[in-house]
């Protein structure tokens, strides 16, 4: 089986500027969004910055800080000229999209720019299917930019995301993109998964980034340790046997491309061409920061 050990990002590529990594270090990381730069927590940065804390104060529109005692909740010192929201656009050879870029409580900022490669390898795939407008399911799809690839190359899509305002997020994404008629699905994604099983129904793509920690509209509890085996097992109840994409994307410190590589093993027909690795951005100094484990394949019987 092949095996990517990473993906780079390369942003000029992906984002023609509108995103990029400046630098990255001191559990921290300096990023450019469109006309702002942006300064925010990131656990994976355990090595010394290269640019001073002079650069880093003096640069940064926008800074994020942690409240005592919380790893993800806190509030946003915010430079004079910084509006509340912004907007983005990413480009490729493939894709016209464009993103809201906003600054929530729990330091994100609603887009995660190293998902550009999976957003592609959807692009790609999606028109090799043979079956008519293929449906296409985005669990844990937050504000959305998989789902818009999915659209745009003429998929029929079903975002998942237990959170309202996210929902409303990524159709506003959705509506800037000039897109239209995705499904929008209040729901925790393991009740949902489990629900269409029942029903009988089948998709030809589905997609998953589960959160380490969540919980659904109903307060149901996320642990991804504790029931990621059961969502991959039930998602293959829903995947046409024929033909489908099936995507993993998994931000956790304690998941290892070992680790996801033996789930999605022992649980689906995988073949021979499918990649997995970790997806990680290079910043201005060539330090690569890891964004997650992804597991990938399209199949075809």
């Amino acid at each position: 089986m092949k095996n990517l050990a990473s993906i780079a990002i390369e942003t000029p590529t992906f984002w023609d500027k509108n995103y990029e990594l400046i630098d990255s270090g001191g559990f921290e990381k300096l990023e450019q969004f469109g006309a702002f730069v942006v300064r925010r927590p990131e656990p994976q940065a355990v090595w010394q910055k290269s640019l001073s804390e002079e650069f880093w104060a003096s640069k940064a529109n926008a800074y994020f800080k942690k409240e005592k005692g919380s790893t993800e909740r806190g509030v946003w010192e915010v430079k004079k000229g910084v509006p509340d929201k912004w907007f983005m656009p990413y480009k490729s050879e493939t894709l016209d999209l464009n993103f809201k870029i906003s600054l929530s409580s729990f330091k994100h900022v609603g887009i995660f720019p190293e998902q550009a490669s999976n957003w592609e390898f959807l692009a790609k795939n999606i028109p090799l299917l043979k079956t008519p407008k293929p449906k296409i399911l985005n669990l844990f799809a937050y504000t959305g930019g998989a789902s818009l690839a999915c659209k745009q190359v003429g998929a029929d899509v079903t975002h998942v995301d237990s959170v309202k305002p996210v929902l409303s997020w990524a159709r506003e994404n959705m509506e800037v993109s000039k897109l239209d008629n995705i499904r929008w699905m209040a729901e925790d994604a393991l009740k949902f998964v489990k629900r269409e099983a029942r029903r009988g129904n089948f998709y030809q793509g589905i997609l998953l980034d589960p959160p380490a920690y969540g919980r659904g509209p109903e307060g149901e509890k996320w642990v991804l340790e504790e029931q990621i085996d059961d969502m991959l097992r039930s998602v293959k109840e829903i995947l046409d046997p024929k033909e489908h994409i099936l995507l993993t994307n998994v931000y956790s410190l304690g998941f290892s491309t070992l680790v996801v590589e033996n789930l999605m093993k022992g649980i689906f027909n995988v073949p021979d061409e499918a990649e997995s690795g970790e997806i990680y951005l290079n910043d201005e100094y060539d330090k690569k920061l890891p964004l997650g484990v992804f597991y990938r394949y399209l199949f075809q019987s």
